[in-house]
C-alpha cells in the first residue's frame, strides 16, 4: 500500500506542470506554422505570468481565511480544467483571427492561458496539500512534478522536429525566385500530441480522486491540522510535539530565511521567465533540430535532478548558493548566444550545436536541484511556508518575463532569422 501512495503521489505531481511543459517541448513544431513565429515563447511567457491572477487570488484566500482555505476542491477544478483545454487544444491550436491589419492564434492564446492557470495555481495548492501525507512523500511528488517535463520530452523525440529544407519559390510579379524553407511533417501530428497531454491531465485527475479516497492509515495521514502559526497542529489546536526536527532544515534566522526564498525568487525568474522566450532565439540559428533537443532534452535533466536529489541531498545555503551561481553563469552564456542572433558564433559547427544544447540541459538540471532542495527545506517549516514558497515561486516567474517581454517585443533585442535567407559571415 506504501508504493501505491508513492506512486498516487507522483501521478500527482505529474499534473502539476505537464500542460505547459508539453507546450514548451512542442514549440519547436509550432513556431513556424502560427503568425506569432519566434515570438511565441515570448507571449507565451507573458500569458503564464497572466495567468498568476490564479496563486494570487488562492494566496490572499489563504491568508484572509487564516490558513484554512481548502486546496481539495481546488485541485479538482484545475485538473480537470487542464484536461479539458488540452483537449480543447488538440482541435483549435492552428485557428487563426484577424486583429488589426494582421492575424493572430486567439484560440491558442486563450487556451494556453487556461493551462497556464491551472499550472501556475498548482504551485501554491498542490504543494500545501503535502503537508496531510509524510515527509517522505515529498520526493515521489517532485519526481512526479520531473515526469511532467519528462513524460512530453518523450513524446516529443518519439515525434521528431521534421527536416527543414530550402526550396525555390517564385514571386507573383516579378517573375524572381527565393528560397523557402519547407519542413518534413513529424512522426505524429500536433493534435496527437495534445491528446496525449489531455489523457495525462486526465490520469493524474483520476490519481488524486484515489488517493483522497485511499484509508488514512494507508497515507500515513497524521490526522492534523494547523495553527494559526502555520505549524502542524493536533485535532485539539496544540502544535504537534516533535512534528518538525530541527536537524532537517528548521530553526533558521530571519536572514537565512530570506536567502532561501531569495534563492527561489531567482531560479524561477531565470527558468520560468527571463530564459524561456530566448529559447529560440538562442537554439533556432542552428536549425530546427538543434531547437528540438535542446527543449526536450532539457526537459529530462528535471526530473534527473530530482532523482539525484533523493540520494545526494544537500540542505547547505552555501552550497545551494553556489549551484545557483554555475546556473546563472550559463544562463548569461546562453543570453550572450541569444543576443548573436540568427548569426551566433559556432554557426554550422557541432560545437556550436553540442554548447547550446548542453547549456540549456545543464542550466535547468542545476536550477532543478536548487529548487528540490529549497522546497525540502520550507516543507519542514509549515504548511504556511509553502504556500508562500509558490508565491515566491510565481513572483520569481513574473519578474523575469517582465523584465524579458520589452526587450523581445518592443526594443527588438533579440533578431529572428531565416534559414534559407539569413546571411550570416562564414
Amino acid at each position: 500500500m506504501g508504493l501505491l501512495v508513492h506512486l498516487l503521489v507522483c501521478l500527482l505531481g505529474t499534473g502539476s506542470w505537464v500542460a505547459i511543459n508539453g507546450v514548451w517541448v512542442e514549440l519547436p513544431l509550432i513556431v513556424p506554422q502560427v503568425p506569432e513565429g519566434w515570438l511565441l515563447p515570448t507571449y507565451l511567457t507573458i500569458i503564464v505570468q497572466v495567468a498568476n491572477l490564479g496563486p494570487l487570488a488562492f494566496t490572499l484566500a489563504h491568508r484572509i481565511l487564516r490558513g484554512r482555505a481548502d486546496e481539495v476542491g481546488v485541485i479538482y477544478g484545475l485538473l480537470a480544467l487542464g484536461c479539458l483545454a488540452c483537449l480543447l487544444l488538440a482541435f483549435f491550436w492552428q485557428e487563426t483571427q484577424p486583429l488589426g491589419s494582421a492575424r493572430y492564434s486567439v484560440a491558442l492564446m486563450v487556451l494556453l492561458f487556461f493551462l497556464a492557470l491551472v499550472d501556475c495555481t498548482s504551485s501554491v495548492t498542490f504543494l500545501p496539500y503535502m503537508r496531510r501525507l509524510q515527509p517522505w512523500h515529498l520526493t515521489s511528488y517532485f519526481v512526479g512534478e520531473g515526469l511532467s517535463g519528462l513524460l512530453p520530452g518523450l513524446l516529443a523525440l518519439g515525434q521528431g522536429a521534421g527536416a527543414a529544407r530550402c526550396v525555390n519559390g517564385s514571386l507573383v510579379g516579378n517573375g524572381t525566385s527565393e528560397l523557402l524553407v519547407e519542413y518534413q511533417a513529424a512522426r505524429f501530428s500536433i493534435r496527437t500530441f495534445f491528446l496525449l497531454l489531455s489523457g495525462m491531465m486526465a490520469v493524474s485527475l483520476a490519481a488524486f480522486l484515489a488517493l483522497n479516497h485511499l484509508p488514512r492509515r494507508a497515507k500515513g495521514n497524521r490526522a492534523c491540522r494547523e495553527s494559526p502559526d502555520g505549524a502542524p497542529a493536533t485535532e485539539t489546536g496544540q502544535p504537534m510535539l516533535g512534528a518538525i526536527d530541527s536537524s532537517r532544515g528548521t530553526g533558521y534566522s530571519c536572514a537565512q530565511k530570506a536567502c532561501v526564498f531569495g534563492l527561489m525568487a531567482w531560479a524561477n525568474a531565470l527558468t520560468n521567465g527571463l530564459l524561456p522566450p530566448l529559447q529560440s532565439y538562442s537554439c533556432l540559428p542552428h536549425g530546427r533540430p538543434t531547437y528540438h533537443l535542446s527543449a526536450t532534452l532539457g526537459s529530462l535533466a528535471n526530473p534527473l535532478a530530482c532523482l539525484l536529489g533523493m540520494f545526494l541531498a544537500s540542505r547547505s545555503l552555501m552550497f545551494l548558493a553556489l549551484l545557483s551561481l554555475a546556473g546563472s553563469l550559463l544562463a548569461c552564456y546562453i543570453v550572450s548566444m541569444a543576443s548573436f542572433s540568427p548569426c551566433p558564433p559556432l554557426l554550422h559547427s557541432p560545437l556550436g550545436v553540442l554548447l547550446i544544447v548542453l547549456s540549456w540541459v545543464l542550466f535547468i538540471g542545476v536550477f532543478s536541484y536548487v529548487k528540490l532542495m529549497i522546497g525540502k527545506i520550507l516543507r519542514d517549516e509549515g504548511r504556511s511556508a509553502l504556500v508562500w514558497c509558490g508565491a515566491v515561486v510565481q513572483l520569481g516567474s513574473m519578474v523575469g518575463a517582465l523584465i524579458i517581454f520589452p526587450l523581445v517585443s518592443i526594443y527588438g533585442f533579440f533578431h529572428s532569422g531565416d534559414p534559407c535567407n539569413s546571411s550570416c559571415p562564414s
